[in-house]
C-alpha cells in the first residue's frame, strides 16, 4: 500500500487518528523525530482507540534515516505552499505521502529538495492556511487509495 510519513508531528490526537486511518487503509506509519508527544500518551491511545496494537508503525531519528531504511520509490510533500493538487498524480505502490508538524509544516529546504511534481496542496478556500493534519492525510491516503479501486479493502 502506502507509506503515511509524518515528519515531526506534535499533536498526539492527530497522529492516533492516522494511526487508525493506516489500519483501516493498510497504510503504514512512518513517524519522524523528534516528536511532540510519547508514543505511549493517553491522548495518542484515546485518539487511536484500540488500532494501536495493529499500526505498522515504525519511528526514525530524522528524516535522513527515513530515506536511507525505506528508499520509498517515490516521495510526495504536502504543503499550502505547493502548486499543484494532490489530485494531479497518479499515485503508485509504495509511494511515500509526506506530512509536517501542524504548527509549521514541512521546510521549505526539504519541499526544495523534492521535485516540483512531487510537492503537491490540497485546495482551500482564500485566506485560510491548512486543514488538520489528520484531515488532510485522510483526504489523500483515500485519493491515493480510490485510484487503486480500493485494493484490499470492502
Amino acid at each position: 500500500m502506502f507509506h503515511i510519513v509524518l515528519y515531526q508531528p506534535e499533536i498526539p490526537p492527530n497522529t492516533g487518528n492516522i494511526m487508525r486511518l493506516c489500519v483501516n487503509t493498510g497504510a503504514r506509519l512512518h513517524l519522524i523525530e523528534p516528536l511532540g508527544f510519547k508514543l505511549e500518551d493517553k491522548e495518542l491511545r484515546r485518539a487511536g482507540l484500540d488500532y494501536r496494537e495493529w499500526v505498522d508503525v515504525q519511528t526514525h531519528p530524522d528524516y535522513e534515516t527515513f530515506l536511507e531504511t525505506v528508499q520509498p520509490p517515490r516521495l510526495f510533500g504536502f504543503s499550502a505552499r505547493a502548486q499543484r493538487f494532490y489530485t494531479d498524480t497518479l499515485y503508485k505502490e509504495n509511494d511515500a505521502l509526506l506530512f509536517g508538524p501542524e504548527t509549521r509544516g514541512l521546510p521549505q529546504d526539504l519541499l526544495d529538495n523534492l521535485p516540483e511534481e512531487h510537492r503537491l496542496r490540497l485546495p482551500l478556500m482564500p485566506g485560510n492556511r491548512s486543514l488538520n493534519l489528520s484531515n488532510a492525510v485522510a483526504v489523500v491516503v483515500y485519493e491515493a487509495w480510490r485510484q487503486h479501486n480500493f485494493n484490499g479493502g470492502k
